[in-house]
């Protein structure tokens, strides 16, 4: 009886130490897969954080300066486009601007040739003298319409920016030194560039 007893609890020990074993045997596994999960994961972030290379940065340069190589080219064709469009505009003015100031001139022509016609057929000086202050009067009309003016000399004091100076004469007054005294030809201006300066003769 006492050896029955005894060989049930030797079996029973046997069973516990085979699956004790059985379990330590288990455990390394359990931790090699825990260990193999743990790299995967290691191994995916790296590649997540993983540093371009330097063939990728060159493949990014090359494609930014393909970009801007073509914008350049884009916009030299616009500016050109731009500059000859401007300079064909430009002339098309210049033209259309002197075509519209001789057609204006062409009746002031008229006006000088029905005046000849008038001395060969008339002796009547003042009609003769009337014509011709008409005529003048019409052709500084039209050059103040087409923004000529002439410069002022009279009582006025020399001044190099609309004056020229062929001459100086002894002032009849202590006043008149350094004023235009006589003008020997007449400047215009054309809005506010001088066109052509007015020759005077100066007080010293």
């Amino acid at each position: 009886m006492k050896d029955q007893k005894h060989n049930n609890q030797s079996s029973k020990e046997l069973e516990e130490q085979e699956m004790n074993l059985q379990d330590s045997a288990a455990t390394p596994s359990e931790a090699q897969s825990d260990e193999t999960m743990t790299n995967d994961k290691a191994d995916s972030a790296s590649e997540e954080t993983k540093e371009p290379t330097a063939e990728d940065t060159i493949a990014e340069l090359s494609e930014k300066c393909a970009d801007l190589a073509d914008k350049n080219l884009r916009m030299m064709a616009e500016f050109d486009n731009y500059r000859r469009r401007t300079s064909r505009e430009k002339l098309e003015l210049q033209k259309t601007a002197g075509e519209s100031i001789f057609r204006d001139m062409l009746p002031l022509i008229d006006d000088f040739e029905r005046a000849q016609d008038a001395m060969t057929k008339t002796d009547d000086i003042n009609a003769i003298r009337d014509g011709i202050k008409l005529i003048y009067q019409k052709f500084m009309t039209f050059l103040e319409k087409n923004d000529v003016r002439p410069i002022e000399t009279e009582d006025m004091k020399f001044d190099t920016a609309f004056h020229e100076a062929i001459t100086t004469f002894p002032a009849p007054t202590p006043e008149q030194k350094g004023m235009i005294i006589d003008c020997t030809q007449r400047g215009y201006t054309l809005g506010d560039k001088v066109i052509r300066y007015a020759k005077v003769v100066v007080g010293e």
